[in-house]
């Protein structure tokens, strides 16, 4: 089974090469990317019930054992992000397929999407079955190398513009994230996690906080916490909806990965847990008070992004089983439902010609499906009972109230206060843009490819599907959080011998 692990990270970087050579093959491009994609999601779902069953895969690249060689590592919280950013990326192919991306003009030249988006997918998958922290910095590049392409796909004047800003500021993040590895190297001797773990420990008070924050610094920049979020709403509205999507949901939650994996198995004993509190708190009320503030569909679901990344890393804060299980929960959670927001606004899009609220009306009576599918998980983001957004912020927030104390209790309030802002903002997108008196801002497509409709009914879908599984998946996500939390199992795995 183990020969596996290399496969989602493999299975896409060989689609890119193929996709390339097909260039002028668009049809033979397409179908190599959703066999790569099915084929790897398909893998990922084999590794999930093995490292559920019996513990986590590893695999030794070249045959060299951990800790002088490079380790894949898919335990149950890796095979489960592998999961769900592969089904994720597998439905935004499709809506992109549908939409003609890659097929014409400039949205997408032939030549570059399909491989890129292949790229991306392949740094997503690394950087989650890393197993040291120099292997963790190379799935970041690659998936940033392949965001930048995306980003300014058309090459139009506004989306190299805001596309300058998120490459300045990823590369900032990423020298940041590189100092920390080579610092990490010098204090330690390893990069490899599972001796990181030991070694650390060992490291003067001082020096392994100055570690800790920096990791956090970098790590912050990608997950768009606050205040180091200022950079997400103005570079991802201008993308072309699939990209937007796929960037909304995956990317920073890569991020947020990286924040609970070092401060779970490299960092543990909560030195940084009422800084990552306060950070959370304010990460959800400013994001979703910039949500409050906007006219315009796709910077709205922009701050909303911003805002839930707060829930996440409220949970990576209480240092708790309960705390980890509902952040762990959150993040399945909010790349489907986020993901499905940004695909319905590439829909509206679409059909009306702009995503402006000022310029919207009458949407549900013009296209009622699409209303159907923007209302569904909008008040699934929002946490209304009994979808998976109520079930996991409630898991949260019963994870701070079991913590006790002055600042999980304000977190509490903060969460609370949050989803109701969120229902409000969901609630006047729903009443400006579908709801009022007819009046769309241009002619758009006056009927919407059936393969654009198909993949959002099917991310829409997969979104009720974790109200459904919500039992099944928090047992998941108990057991990875009790994993993360012992650590033991991951040591065991990697490391020959295990632990001393």
């Amino acid at each position: 089974m183990n020969r596996l692990v290399p496969l989602p990270v493999v299975v896409p970087l060989l689609g890119a090469a193929l996709t390339l050579l097909l260039a002028n093959r668009p049809r033979l491009q397409r179908s190599v990317s959703v066999v790569g994609l099915t084929t790897t999601l398909a893998v990922a779902v084999a590794l999930l019930l093995q490292a559920y069953r019996h513990g986590p895969v590893v695999l030794a690249i070249g045959g060299w054992p951990a800790p002088v060689g490079i380790v894949l590592v898919a335990d149950q919280l890796a095979a489960l992000m592998v999961v769900v950013s592969s089904a994720v990326t597998l439905c935004v192919l499709l809506y992109s397929i549908g939409q003609g991306q890659g097929e014409t003009g400039e949205t997408a030249p032939v030549t570059i999407y399909h491989p890129t988006y292949l790229v991306l997918t392949a740094g997503v998958t690394n950087a989650f079955l890393a197993g040291d922290l120099f292997n963790l910095f190379v799935g970041f590049e690659i998936l940033l190398a392949a965001s930048f392409v995306l980003i300014t796909l058309g090459g139009t004047e506004t989306r190299i513009r805001t596309g300058s800003t998120y490459v300045v500021v990823s590369i900032l993040s990423s020298m940041v994230f590189l100092a920390a590895v080579g610092l990490v190297y010098a204090a330690t001797g390893t990069l490899n996690m599972a001796q990181l773990a030991q070694r650390l420990d060992a490291l003067p008070d001082g020096v392994r906080l100055a570690l800790q924050l920096m990791l956090l610094l970098a790590f912050g920049v990608k997950a768009a916490v606050f205040p180091l979020s200022a950079w997400l709403p103005d570079s991802y509205p201008t993308a072309p909806a699939p990209v937007t999507a796929v960037f909304a949901g995956l990317l920073t939650k890569v991020g947020v990965y990286a924040i609970i994996r070092t401060e779970t198995l490299l960092f543990p004993g909560g030195q940084v847990d009422e800084l990552l509190m306060v950070v959370a708190g304010l990460t959800m009320l400013v994001g979703i008070l910039g949500a409050v503030a906007q006219s315009d569909m796709k910077r709205l679901f922009s701050f909303t992004l911003v805002s839930h990344i707060g829930y996440m890393i409220f949970g990576v804060a209480l240092s708790t089983v309960a705390g980890l299980s509902g952040a762990i929960f959150y993040v399945v959670h909010h790349i489907t439902i986020q993901t499905t927001l940004f695909l319905v606004a590439g829909l509206v899009e679409e059909r009306a010609g702009s995503t402006d609220l000022r310029r919207l009306g009458g949407l549900a009576r013009v296209t009622p499906l699409v209303a159907v599918l923007f209302f569904v998980p909008a008040m699934n983001l929002a946490g209304v009972p009994p979808f998976s957004g109520f079930l996991g912020k409630l898991g949260l927030l019963q994870a701070g109230v079991a913590a006790g104390g002055p600042l999980p209790w304000a977190l509490v309030a903060a969460g609370a206060v949050t989803s109701l802002l969120t229902l409000y903002v969901a609630s006047r997108v729903w009443n400006i843009a579908f709801w009022r008196a007819p009046r769309l801002a241009e002619a758009g497509a006056t009927r919407l490819p059936g393969l654009m409709i198909g993949a959002t009914v099917a991310l829409v879908a997969f979104g009720l599907a974790l109200t459904v599984i919500a039992g099944p998946l928090f047992d998941v996500t108990a057991d990875a959080a009790t994993d993360l939390r012992d650590r033991t199992p991951y040591l065991r795995a990697v490391l020959p011998g295990g632990p001393p």
